[in-house]
């Protein structure tokens, strides 16, 4: 029998453990608020694994907390998990938040930074409002988080805002339970919080309203250094072709495209063709670089694209856009109206500026003058890059944003694991449970500044997340920094085949252990025959792998420097073709195609690859796409942008047995692509045949494997998959013939998303030893 009619609903008092991204989201303040509208007693406080609640009250009105703790949870949250345990009442005459305990084991997770939310976007430009033009303005919802925190439990003092003491207005909102700054760490105003100045090269001041300044100097053609949530950023009018040219020229960026920041979304409607998709994550909170197609120019409805440089993304059908993403950037945007080129403050090849000093030093013989403020930047962080591919959001470069929130795995890891990563486009991972923290992008490790980068991720990450690593993962490549460092570690070391890495990495975030047959088509890895791989079928497991596909090996003349002159991997395409004298590419080159012709036949410093993106280096020689290239990957863009995806036809690829392995003969595709070439056709049908063919191939391997193995899961992995067109292309040929395929979705493709690769490697080689 239930309790008899009219008794009083019995008194309860839970326990409660809040676990995922519940700091610095103002999870504390909504637990306070939830239990007043219960009518409960209690506290609330954050400890070093998250937010810990002691709730007392009626039976009935526990249990709706309860519910409620997850259904209505603050939109920055992220709950993992609740754990729930009955205790003795206590008898509390109010619900409070309480102090922090920083002690026991950190299992709390950091959220990312934020984009401004509409409530504190409407009193930066209400008059009326104490915070009117205030360019720091935030709350529980948005602002800074992950660049200005120096340690857990997330509060004010282990933040760069511990230097800000509140004002008396300030810290009566922080302590009002009704007010949306309640608790919130970045809280300030513009009587007690940071202060914007703009100054010349020499640190000069340049005026005394700083956005206005900067808005004349950029209308004016200068450049202009901003520092932003994760670093500063190289600010010029995207309008005018002088001042684009002069940041290319001085930036040292020859041709790769800068990312443009547009006032509204309308505006980028205006510019590029914006799907429902797109929109969102434009939109959104984490505001990423989104990559989008151009309107044409002939276009009735647009009004905005005419005046975009073209020295922003020479010759690229598409453009990196994002909006405004803090205040900073609104007061701006707002006094300019039209876009402006935003692009990471370094010299190409360097990280992102993100101390005073160092920009001041660094960017001075770039920006003209510098916006800058005085609440410093704890960890350096780029702007996020996405595309966005059949409704979804694909990541490029996953990073401010994004970072650190965790890739949660199907698996526990038996050992908590650090993995160093790839050369290029570097990020590290650690691993604890079944989380993977992947870090913010860190870029090329080819000088001694991102090598500092690397190592203080690495240590920021481990020291946040309280993570102490028994096993780290790297590449084979024994040459690597990211090699190196893990060798100095003296832990236990996991070598992680570069392409393993990546079917693993696409089989993880995907949920699945696999088998699968991995295709992971990229520029380079070191093979486990000591050739340069890059056109690879895998057999794959997280765990193991065998190789039972790749592209034709075929010579790179002169090693890194065919990276660089794809004409050199167009000579070592053609070497069997006994007129290849006579095309256009051997004739641009004049004596050096000879040369390099001759330095094949020797056979010195020209090592064997079977990678599809010399493959695609090669063709777009051929077709006089791109000789030579000043980013990783240009020639390979810039053909499938000249290819018509309209074509659907491609040439016929032959693939056999070597034995040990299928092969598929890419001399051959090339000697097609030659062929038409030869015979006038038009380039973006040529450009269009090899996509398809080269698709067509992957599914004629894929059947093969199939038919021996049984295996119809296909993972596709490796920055060559970032080309849309053949994406589009393979995925359709493979699902037309019954195979399920699985593509990224939450780490990138490109080797960005290695360390998870190899993290997610380790802690199955680990597994499987147990």
């Amino acid at each position: 029998m239930g309790p008899r009619e009219g008794a009083a609903d019995p008194v309860r008092r839970v326990g409660v453990r809040i676990e995922g991204v519940v700091q610095g989201v103002g999870f504390r303040p909504f637990v306070h608020g939830l239990a007043e509208r219960f009518g409960l007693t209690g506290h609330v406080s954050n400890d070093a694994a998250g937010v810990v609640v002691e709730a007392e009250g009626p039976c009935e009105a526990v249990a709706g907390f309860l519910k409620a703790l997850c259904a209505d949870a603050p939109p920055l949250a992220d709950v993992e998990q609740v754990s729930v345990a009955d205790l003795p009442p206590g008898g509390d005459s109010g619900f409070r938040i309480v102090g922090s305990d920083g002690s026991g084991p950190r299992r709390t997770l950091v959220s990312a930074d934020s984009a401004t939310c509409e409530a504190c976007l409407a009193e930066l430009f209400d008059p009326r409002d104490r915070r009117y033009r205030y360019p720091f303005v935030n709350c529980t919802d948005c602002g800074p988080r992950f660049t200005i925190v120096r340690d857990i439990p997330y509060d004010r003092p282990n933040t760069t805002m511990a230097g800000f003491s509140l004002c008396a207005e300030c810290a009566r909102e922080y302590h009002d339970p009704a007010d949306r700054r309640f608790h919130a760490q970045p809280v300030c105003c513009p009587d007690c919080g940071p202060r914007l100045r703009i100054v010349d090269a020499h640190g000069r001041p340049l005026g005394e309203d700083p956005v206005t300044r900067a808005a004349e100097l950029l209308r004016s053609g200068m450049i202009v250094a901003v520092k932003g949530l994760g670093g500063y950023h190289l600010a010029a009018d995207a309008s005018s072709e002088a001042a684009t040219a002069t940041l290319r020229s001085r930036k040292h960026r020859e041709s790769k495209p800068f990312a443009l920041m547009v006032p509204t979304l309308e505006a980028a409607r205006r510019l590029c063709h914006v799907d429902d998709c797109a929109a969102q994550v434009l939109a959104g909170r984490r505001r990423p670089v989104v990559l989008l197609d151009r309107r044409d120019t002939g276009d009735a409805a647009d009004t905005v694209a005419c005046i975009v440089a073209d020295a922003v993304a020479p010759g690229e059908r598409r453009l990196g856009v994002m909006l405004p993403y803090t205040p900073l950037h609104h007061l701006l945007l707002r006094e300019l109206g039209s876009p402006i080129v935003l692009t990471s403050g370094n010299v190409s090849d360097e990280p992102i500026a993100f101390t005073d000093d160092d920009a001041l030093t660094r960017l001075s013989g770039i920006a003209d003058a510098f916006l800058v403020h005085d609440r410093p930047i704890h960890v350096r962080a780029d702007d996020s890059v996405v595309s966005t591919w059949r409704g979804r959001v694909v990541p490029v470069r996953r990073s401010r944003g994004y970072a650190p929130e965790p890739v949660t795995c199907s698996h526990e890891f038996p050992r908590p694991v650090l993995a160093c990563g790839a050369e290029l486009k570097n990020t590290v991972c650690l691993t604890s449970g079944r989380r993977a923290v992947l870090s913010h992008h860190i870029g090329d490790l080819k000088n001694a500044e991102t090598l500092r980068a690397f190592t203080e991720a690495i240590e920021h990450l481990s020291r946040l997340f309280d993570i102490e690593p028994a096993v780290v993962a790297h590449d084979l490549h024994p040459d690597y920094a990211s090699t190196r460092y893990a060798e100095g570690t003296g832990l236990d070391l996991v070598a992680v085949q570069h392409h393993h890495a990546h079917v693993a990495a696409c089989l993880a975030d995907g949920g699945v252990d696999g088998p699968a047959i991995g295709v992971a088509f990229d520029g380079t890895g070191h093979g486990l025959d000591g050739t340069v791989w890059g056109g690879e079928f895998l057999l794959a497991t997280c765990a193991t792998f065998d190789r039972v596909g790749h592209l034709a090996a075929v010579p790179m003349p002169g090693g890194e420097a065919a990276v660089r002159q794809p004409w050199r991997m167009a000579a070592a395409y053609l070497r069997s073709v006994t007129d290849a004298d006579g095309l256009a590419v051997a004739r641009r080159q004049g004596p050096r195609w000879e040369l390099v012709r001759r330095l094949i036949d020797s056979r010195v410093n020209t090592p064997l690859t079977s990678s599809a993106g010399r493959l695609f280096d090669a063709v777009a020689a051929i077709l006089g796409v791109r000789d030579t290239v000043t980013y990783e990957g240009q020639a390979a863009i810039e053909l499938e942008q000249r290819a018509d995806p309209r074509h659907t036809d491609g040439y016929p690829v032959g693939v056999t047995d070597d034995g040990s392995a299928l092969v598929v003969d890419g001399p051959a595709l090339v000697g097609a692509v030659v062929d038409d070439h030869r015979r006038g056709t038009d380039l973006g049908l040529v450009a269009a045949r090899f996509h398809n063919g080269l698709a067509l191939a992957i599914r004629r391997v894929c059947r093969e494997i199939a038919d021996r193995t049984g295996v119809r899961l296909v993972a596709l992995s490796g920055g060559v998959f970032a080309n849309r067109l053949l994406l589009d292309r393979t995925v359709d040929a493979l699902e037309e013939s019954g195979f399920t395929v699985l593509t990224h979705s939450r780490v990138p493709c490109n080797d960005g998303g290695i360390s998870f690769g190899q993290a997610v490697v380790a802690g199955a080689r680990d597994r499987a030893a147990r």
